[in-house]
């Protein structure tokens, strides 16, 4: 009996220990989801000041408390954000209102939780609106840390209403593991704008860099002595700009007298090989024995008159850049010795059997319609596709006018230096030569400019110095076809205004120009212009130039280009040439 008396106090106990378990398991799964929740509001891609905000306001879920706040300090130790339940925004250093910057300070300073049983009577508190609140509110703060280093606080308010349920250890422990998990995401996000600033910045030094480098200027006198300010021109210099730094091979096409070499040897000075030699050949000037020695070399004793070892342009090209002129006018034997040293870079000298091999950058230029040879089979398809791996098409004189003045004051000048003269050109000169058709280009003005200056009897070259003030202009044979007629019979037909032999195209253009009908009037002096130039020529009106005809062709034939072809008489082939040189851009019906 007095065994059961003494052990009956012991049974109370041990009733009641299952429901302390229980409540205990109830509130750790609880914390446990309330920690699952505001783990998914920080994995959110949001606003830091929006993500505390709803931090806070799910604490009221799982709390017992009137009112949350997170604060998050700057490097000065100073509040930078507040976020309560529902707002959040940033403050800047400004004093909070129901948060003592007291209170802060002592978390961050001490790095440890602050429990405040009654607000009222803290001195903390005093001076704020919870010392003059009429219920007794408890106050539990705890730090937000990065690492060691205290970045913020979390704390939270309650109305204390003497109620033994509140347990502050296990709410001290809840908040601290938020706020574990708050200094996480703060840290992170804090990097992740330090990331955006550093590539903003970054952007911004290099858009600005971009804006402060110097814009390339026009090309005038300079990159290989091209002289140039047109439109037609600056973009083949900016193709070229591009495809120099490159070793790809490059094929001018143009016709006689644009200025090819010019162009090439502005590409390799572009280029990284500029310090290396630029060797050029043309092929249309040396029969194929020669050619074949010329560009490979040979041995002593090859052939008669070999009384010595002759390295060919290749090697002499070696590391550099090689030019080949006129290369349509190689014969078909010959091309496949070349694209063999184009295909391998190796080859042999005539007469040896050591093959040799070469580091080269291959130009060629042509003023030949490829295409159509390659169909005709005088050009080896192989070879064409070869060489035709970066296309640059040069334009023609006439279709820039606006560089005639700039050229022409440029070979004055060289024809000055050469023959330490000091002669001067004239406005209306100039403007004379504007209006020349010049189917020679810039080879053709620069010999008229020379030969005035030549018969220049005074130290300025004015309009009537020049022969095509005169109607003395022999050019004029080149577009009327002269086989049997002598110049002075075609100059005075052409002032009669009549055309004795059906007009010629020119040697190099890719179709047909127009057959020109002169003025029956013969003009006077001042609107005197040149006199082979056609109705198309600038000074009789609007110039139908060869993108013009070639569009009208392809409109009347319902831009189908074997119709077109037709109409021009020209192949299909030189019609696609043409529309590529052009860049008209095909209409589909």
């Amino acid at each position: 009996m007095i065994v059961a008396v003494r052990q009956a106090p012991r049974l109370a106990p041990a009733a009641s220990a299952p429901v302390v378990r229980r409540e205990s398991r109830q509130s750790a799964e609880m914390a446990l989801f309330g920690l699952y929740e505001i783990s998914k509001i920080l994995n959110a891609p949001v606003r830091l000041e929006s993500m505390l905000a709803s931090v806070v306001n799910i604490l009221t879920s799982f709390l017992a408390m009137r009112r949350g706040m997170i604060v998050v300090i700057d490097e000065a130790g100073e509040p930078e954000i507040v976020a309560t339940a529902g707002w959040a925004g940033e403050v800047k250093g400004r004093p909070i209102d129901s948060l003592p910057q007291a209170v802060i300070d002592r978390i961050v300073a001490t790095q440890t939780s602050l429990v405040v049983q009654d607000t009222a009577a803290d001195p903390l508190f005093a001076g704020t609106p919870a010392a003059h609140d009429p219920s007794r509110v408890s106050f539990v703060g705890v730090p937000i840390k990065d690492d060691a280093k205290v970045i913020g606080t979390l704390s939270i308010d309650r109305v204390w209403d003497g109620s033994a349920d509140i347990r502050i250890d296990e709410d001290l422990r809840f908040l601290a593991m938020v706020a574990n998990l708050v200094g996480q995401a703060v840290r992170l996000h804090r990097v992740v704008a330090a990331d955006r600033k550093r590539l903003i910045d970054e952007r911004s030094r290099l858009e600005k860099a971009l804006d402060e480098k110097p814009k390339p200027a026009r090309i005038r006198i300079g990159t290989g002595g091209i002289v140039g300010d047109s439109p037609s021109v600056r973009r083949v210099m900016e193709t070229i700009s591009i495809v120099a730094p490159s070793n790809s091979t490059v094929l001018l096409r143009g016709e006689s007298g644009t200025g090819k070499e010019l162009f090439a040897r502005a590409i390799h000075e572009l280029s990284s090989r500029k310090a290396k030699p630029f060797v050029k050949l043309n092929c249309a000037a040396v029969s194929e024995s020669v050619l074949e020695s010329e560009l490979f070399g040979h041995e002593k004793g090859a052939f008669t008159g070999a009384i010595a070892l002759k390295p060919g342009r290749f090697e002499l090209a070696n590391g550099g850049t090689l030019l080949l002129d006129e290369i349509g006018e190689i014969s078909p034997a010959f091309q496949s010795k070349l694209l063999r040293v184009l295909q391998e870079g190796e080859f042999e000298r005539v007469g040896g059997t050591r093959t040799l091999k070469v580091d080269v950058r291959l130009i060629c230029a042509t003023n030949r319609d490829l295409e159509a040879a390659v169909a005709k089979g005088d050009f080896r398809a192989d070879l064409y596709y070869r060489i035709n791996v970066v296309p640059v098409f040069l334009p023609p004189l006439r279709e820039r006018p606006g560089d005639i003045p700039l050229l022409a004051r440029a070979f004055l000048d060289r024809f000055n230096r050469e023959n330490s003269r000091r002669l001067s050109i004239t406005d209306k000169a100039l403007d004379l030569l504007g209006k020349c058709y010049f189917p020679g280009n810039v080879r053709e003005l620069e010999n008229c400019v020379r030969r005035t200056a030549t018969l220049s009897r005074s130290d300025t070259i004015r309009r009537e110095d020049f022969a095509c003030a005169h109607g003395e202009c022999l050019s004029a044979t080149l577009w009327t076809g002269a086989h049997h007629v002598t110049a002075d019979e075609q100059l005075t037909a052409l002032k009669r205004g009549e055309v004795l032999v059906p007009g010629l195209r020119p040697p190099v253009s890719s179709f047909q120009p127009p057959q020109f009908e002169p003025p029956q009037n013969e003009p006077s002096a001042e609107g005197h212009v040149c006199e082979h130039a056609g109705p198309d020529c600038p000074a009789l009106g609007h110039r139908a130039g060869e993108k013009e005809r070639l569009i009208d062709a392809m409109e009347k034939s319902g831009w189908v280009q074997a119709k077109a072809a037709r109409i021009l008489g020209l192949t299909p082939r030189q019609i696609g040439y043409a529309l590529k040189k052009h860049r008209v851009e095909l209409k589909r019906f």
